[in-house]
């Protein structure tokens, strides 16, 4: 078993030889200013963590937890990207306690590049794993005031295509049709044009039959041909 400390001065050891200052730069602008990064390239650092996790092995969901929590405090963004990672890769030893954990994740250090990834490979997948809490839970998320639950309680289902619920998520999307945040009004499109690879007819007549953002119409439409109508709302811009 590893221990916390040599795992975080491990990874920091490889982040500091692989940092590129330049494309730092670059990643920091991409995401609007709001984390450091060491300016590692996604390919690149997937090689160091495969062989970091391969070397620092985990055998409980306490040390997981710690560890993870850990990555969510340090500066540089890649850190929060390994948190995340690591997370899915142990999810055999997840337990009904890790809900907390994700849900940590989700509200801290957030924005769109974790909570996409935690709400569809951590979420999703817990839900999975626990379903009959999928009800309470998704709800919770959806009535939530933090609007990164909001988006999880739409993204969960991503990966779920024909086992996904459609009654939950559009009880969901309509919860939150009025949203003038982009973030919700995105999460929205997405859900529905991902579904639209399982099943085109029921998202194109969602659609047809709910007032929706031009945007959530535009991106949940682009697989269906479905044209934005006059009830459709026009987009929100920031």
């Amino acid at each position: 078993m590893s221990g916390t400390k040599p795992f975080i001065d491990g990874l920091t050891k490889h982040f500091r030889a692989a940092a590129d200052p330049e494309n730092a730069v670059s990643q920091k602008a991409y995401l609007k200013d709001q984390f450091e990064f060491f300016g590692i390239k996604t390919e690149q650092r997937r090689i160091i963590t495969k062989d970091h996790f391969r070397l620092h092995t985990l055998n409980d969901h306490e040390q997981l937890e710690e560890i993870i929590k850990k990555l969510w405090e340090l500066p540089q963004r890649e850190y929060q990207y390994v948190g995340q990672e690591l997370l899915y890769h142990y999810k055999k030893i997840w337990t009904a306690d890790t809900l907390g954990l994700i849900e940590y994740c989700i509200t801290h250090q957030s924005w769109w590049d974790t909570v996409d990834y935690l709400s569809t490979y951590g979420a999703g997948n817990w839900l999975v794993k626990y379903p009959a809490r999928t009800e309470k839970i998704s709800h919770n998320w959806n009535r939530s005031a933090n609007m990164w639950l909001n988006r999880c309680s739409i993204l969960f289902q991503l990966k779920y295509k024909g086992n996904t619920d459609t009654r939950l998520l559009s009880q969901y999307i309509m919860t939150l049709s009025g949203s003038r945040e982009f973030f919700i009004q995105k999460a929205i499109g997405w859900a529905l044009r991902e579904y639209s690879k399982t099943d085109p007819a029921w998202v194109r007549q969602f659609i047809k039959d709910h007032t929706l953002a031009a945007l959530s119409v535009r991106e949940g439409s682009k697989y269906t041909q479905v044209k934005t109508t006059s009830k459709n709302r026009s987009d929100i811009r920031h």
